[in-house]
């Protein structure tokens, strides 16, 4: 009689040790589109507030991130900035089954370091006058998805021409924002959202029509292996209010989370 009761408490208290024992805070390692850092950073600090994980978030242009993936380095979660990056590693099977999902889309827009009026986008564009015999600052056209989208609306409004000879190609889109900053080069071509984030000290002086190029969307999926768990928790994370809060205040449009339609 004694011995059960004593085994009953101990199962008691070890019940009671279980419940009173927080969860273990998981490390989640994200590698996200460098367009995403300012709206990531906010949100990613409310999470972890809210769960007690631990984030790391590494930000470099989408083809990097995925090479790097490919190439295994450790990362639970990729947030691309072009759908292109991402069927790649699905086709590896890198991606964890039934976790991708589009996010977020956005705006091309030419930015300029000095306020001037707007401009045209057409195939009457002068380019060379524009740019004063200065740089066009793009991302890398033909590997990061911030200067193929560039590049595509270039060409399908007949000013390829003009702009190839007159490129300043950086690694990625904060890095061709920066440019313009600096004045290091007066106009290139970024996300509204990275124009947005860089406030008086780029100027919008026109949006790209959206016809002009693929269409500019975030997929997200969780890597196959790694931590599928944590990065399911922080992408559903980023279907809350407060995250959606936080994308939207730098220029993204949210797109519907599987179910919403």
């Amino acid at each position: 009689m004694l011995s059960r009761l004593a085994s009953q408490m101990a199962s008691l208290c070890a019940l009671l040790l279980a419940l009173c024992t927080p969860l273990r805070a998981d490390e989640i390692t994200i590698f996200a589109a460098s367009s995403l850092k300012t709206a990531l950073d906010t949100a990613s600090k409310d999470f972890e507030e809210q769960t007690g994980h631990n984030l790391t978030l590494v930000y470099a242009g989408s083809s990097a991130l995925a090479r790097q993936i490919a190439q295994g380095a450790p990362a639970d979660l990729f947030l691309s900035a072009n759908p292109g990056w991402m069927d790649v590693l699905e086709s590896e099977n890198r991606l964890a089954p039934g976790t991708r999902r589009d996010l977020l889309s956005n705006q091309l827009v030419l930015i300029s370091h000095d306020a001037g009026a707007p401009i045209a986008l057409n195939d009457q564009t002068d380019l060379a006058t524009l740019l004063g015999g200065g740089r066009l600052a793009t991302a890398l056209v033909d590997a990061v998805p911030a200067g193929i989208y560039a590049k595509a609306a270039l060409q399908n409004l007949h000013l390829w021409d003009q702009a190839e000879p007159r490129l300043a190609q950086a690694k990625n889109v904060r890095a061709a924002l920066a440019l313009v900053q600096t004045g290091a080069a007066p106009l290139g071509i970024t996300y509204a959202t990275d124009a947005h984030a860089a406030g008086n000290s780029v100027h919008i002086r026109a949006t790209f029509p959206a016809a002009s190029h693929p269409p500019i969307i975030y997929p997200a999926a969780a890597l196959a292996n790694g931590n599928v768990a944590g990065a399911r928790a922080f992408l559903a994370y980023l279907s809350t209010p407060p995250a959606q809060a936080a994308f939207t205040a730098e220029g993204f449009a949210l797109l519907p989370a599987p179910g919403d339609t």
